[in-house]
């Protein structure tokens, strides 16, 4: 059984007891949370729902792990023959969670 949620303005594929990491969630560590944001959900017996654009009374229980920053990337910017030069980083926020349940 998997579903695809929509969560941070992505998409992401999930199954039961996979761990994934998201856009920062306003949640606690060992909060649960309910996810109704479902694009698309095949069951045990392989019917598959897709929703329009979400599927009904579809849901996915998440449990959240931890938060933290992800690998550090930077952006350089130049412009050849002006002496323009500006270099930043940036650490994107996440969320780690767990799925729980899917109930389609």
């Amino acid at each position: 059984m998997y579903a695809v949620i929509e969560t941070g303005g992505k998409q992401y594929k999930v199954n039961e007891g996979m761990w994934l990491k998201v856009e920062k969630l306003a949640a606690e560590p060992g909060e649960r949370l309910i996810i109704d944001q479902v694009l698309m959900v095949n069951d045990e017996n392989g019917t598959i729902k897709i929703g329009n654009p979400l599927v009904k009374d579809a849901k996915v229980t998440v449990k959240v792990v931890q938060h933290g920053k992800g690998k550090k990337i930077t952006v350089f910017k130049y412009k050849k023959r002006k002496n323009y030069r500006k270099k930043q980083g940036h650490r994107q926020a996440y969320t780690k969670i767990q799925i729980e349940k899917i109930d389609g």
